[in-house]
């Protein structure tokens, strides 16, 4: 077996760009390819290598994650973490298990953490690193909002699992950047730069969730050779454990299918399946390879493609002005749902695909969720970038951020900044002034109905000319006036957060306005001094709300609008707090609430709802209580109250729901 020099020559190539794209993702926190391509390279890596028996000493085959950086201190692990062989066969896994049971639980994409806890208090915590040797960041850890500061076992514990930050929680910080291009691009690369942060203050405000997935151990605990046991016990000293169940050869294959049905609604980020043989002897007998164990292996989705033809690229400016270039192409199904549309991102991303119009394309979804463009078949860079802003005409500029470039409108008064304010300010989160979409904020702009925020309570002076526009009429025209006519009765953080403050997002909105009790004049006249006090706010935001109120124009129309609206102030009985200290899980569907909307409703009264049943569990929520899910289990086994959604409404939300 040997490799020709065009082999080798490949091999050192596909090495040196793998590793550069897992330098960038893992220690940088930063993208230069898809996962899609990372996935196609390295197995052109892995068949090359076999076929020639050429393995270069640096090649990402036979080492695992990134370098730790020098800003943290660093730690040896005690044994190897090991990455996992995978597989995107789901009869493979059938045939994997050999007879044997499994544990099948969710591949969560964030940053692998090992815990170490000693007379019942964390002790130490490190990342993953390189795999055999990681960064330590206890004091970051101590911030996770959802671990446990002590737990009623006091031996030494050790444990491996995945810091995330669930899609919800990534959302809300990003909204709350102002320039586009800084917000981060997935939770995953957030999670990882918040979890090694040498400030533990920030790690607090990203609300990183830990998730256990591996017990590594825990002398003198019995677990009669399963490591469903050793979930059991990591769930019962108050851990979130990823979501797992039991499964066989013959039922592998429908399990992974409920996983899949699952994805798309599932709030923390995943890019797969895990599979792990429960006995804990037998998968030891299977020894490690030189990279992988043999009791575990991954499954990646299989990525549906579709070949289609690229037929536009659409500059759309933002409030910031930042321009955003989507893809347009002709439709084409992709995981049971029609897909025309793929943001590309910036331009150097735009550069690396060397697109042009009429380009045959190769398009899939991330995760099965978002639409992505895999590569470009054909290749032409023809596609030429805008030099005048789509909006308004003005120049555009490159500007390079930390090696990526992004293209910008010079124009400080473009309506492109304008319609994005004003799109923020009538978004749900704010003042909710339902019926007026950007389309029309963006007709209103144009014709002059509306120049600042106050004009919106303003269009009855305006109904000849409103209804006689496309897409109105005298029923858009008098829901949308009822619309912004209820909005006056609203709440000050909504009316704060939607005037788009730099760096204030609707949290951030509800902390600043709880303490200054709810005074619009406070608020508005607070110091920087007063505001970076505020527990969650700190110096940078407290610079920008006073920066933003010090502007004439600003507190004008600050004190207009109170004028229109009546900023309600939250009755004395209505800060209580029934679910304070409370935990609860839900599993299964929901009929009167979404995840998000349920996790808001108790969050507001105190409690928080987490992803496992321990000890600590108050209830669970299943709309199928007499179901034998884990979580079932569970519950029952710690004698933790399993409630239907009604029945929890009615004994826990009461009045609240009514």
């Amino acid at each position: 077996m040997s490799a020709t020099e065009a082999q080798k020559n490949r091999i050192r190539d596909l090495v040196t760009t793998l590793n550069c794209a897992s330098e960038k993702y893992y220690a940088q926190d930063d993208e230069i390819m898809s996962n899609y391509e990372y996935d196609r390279l390295y197995d052109e890596l892995v068949a090359l290598e076999e076929e020639t028996g050429f393995v270069l000493s640096n090649s990402p085959t036979v080492n695992v994650g990134y370098e730790a950086v020098h800003e943290l201190p660093k730690e040896r692990h005690e044994k190897p973490m090991l990455s996992l062989g995978k597989t995107k066969d789901r009869n493979e896994l059938a045939e994997w298990l050999n007879g044997h049971p499994g544990i099948l639980s969710w591949k969560l994409d964030g940053l692998t953490t090992v815990l170490t806890y000693n007379d019942g208090k964390l002790a130490k915590a490190v990342t993953r690193g390189n795999g055999e040797i990681g960064e330590v960041v206890t004091n970051n850890a101590r911030v996770f909002i959802n671990l446990p500061h002590t737990i009623e076992y006091k031996g030494e514990l050790v444990l491996r699992g995945e810091a995330v930050i669930s899609y919800s929680d990534f959302e809300t910080i990003n909204a709350s950047i102002p320039d586009e291009a800084q917000r981060f691009k997935n939770p995953r690369n957030l999670c990882s730069g918040a979890v090694r942060q040498l400030d533990s203050s920030v790690t607090a405000k990203r609300r990183v969730r830990f998730y256990a997935f591996s017990l590594v151990s825990a002398p003198g605990v019995d677990f009669g050779d399963r490591h469903m046991a050793e979930f059991d016990f990591l769930e019962a000293q108050g851990f979130e454990v990823v979501d797992h169940i039991l499964v066989s050869g013959s039922d592998i294959v429908g399990r992974i299918e409920e996983y899949e049905k699952r994805i798309a609604d599932y709030d923390i980020p995943s890019d797969g399946l895990v599979l792990l043989l429960d006995e804990i002897s037998y998968g030891e007998s299977l020894g490690v390879t030189a990279k992988f164990p043999r009791n575990a292996i991954a499954f990646k989705w299989t990525d549906e493609t579709r070949d289609t033809v690229l037929r536009d690229v659409e500059w759309s400016a933002s409030r910031t002005g930042l321009i955003n270039p989507v893809a347009v192409f002709d439709p084409v199904e992709l995981e049971g749902t029609t897909v025309s549309r793929a943001s590309v991102h910036n331009v150097s991303i735009v550069r690396s695909l060397k697109l042009g119009i009429g380009d045959t394309i190769t398009v899939y979804k991330a995760n099965m969720i978002i639409p992505q463009i895999a590569e470009n078949k054909t290749s032409s860079g023809s596609l030429e970038i805008p030099e005048t802003c789509p909006v308004c005409g003005h120049a555009t500029e490159l500007r390079e951020t930390e090696g990526t470039a992004y293209l910008y409108c010079t124009n400080p008064g473009c309506p492109a900044k304008q319609l994005g304010a004003f799109v923020q300010f009538v978004s749900r989160d704010a003042m909710n002034i339902d019926g007026l979409s950007e389309a029309g904020i963006e007709k209103f702009i144009a014709v002059g109905i509306i120049s600042a925020f106050p004009d919106l309570y303003h269009l009855k002076d305006h109904k000849a000319e409103i209804v006689s526009m496309e897409g109105f009429g005298e029923k858009s025209y008098d829901n949308l006036v009822d619309a912004a006519d209820r909005s006056r009765h609203t709440q000050l953080h909504r009316l704060l957060y939607g005037i788009g403050i730099e760096n204030v997002g609707v949290a951030t909105a509800k902390l600043i306005c709880r303490h200054f009790g709810y005074d619009p004049y406070a608020v508005s006249h607070a110091t920087a001094d007063e505001l970076a006090m505020i527990e969650g706010v700190g110096e940078v935001i407290a610079a920008s709300v006073c920066d933003y109120f010090s502007d004439p124009d600003h507190m004008d129309m600050w004190e207009k609008l109170l004028d229109e609206v009546e900023p309600e102030k939250p009755e004395d009985g209505s800060t209580e707090q029934p679910l304070a200290g409370l935990s609860f899980v839900v599993t299964g569907s929901l009929d009167h609430f979404s995840r998000n909307e349920l996790k808001e409703r108790i969050e507001s009264l105190g409690g928080k709802l987490t992803g496992s049943v321990t000890g600590n569990t108050r209830c669970l929520i299943n709309n199928d209580a007499a179901s034998n899910s884990t979580k079932n289990v569970t519950a029952r086994k710690l004698g933790v109250a399993v409630l239907t959604e009604e029945e929890f409404m009615a004994q826990y939300l009461g009045s609240e729901n009514n």
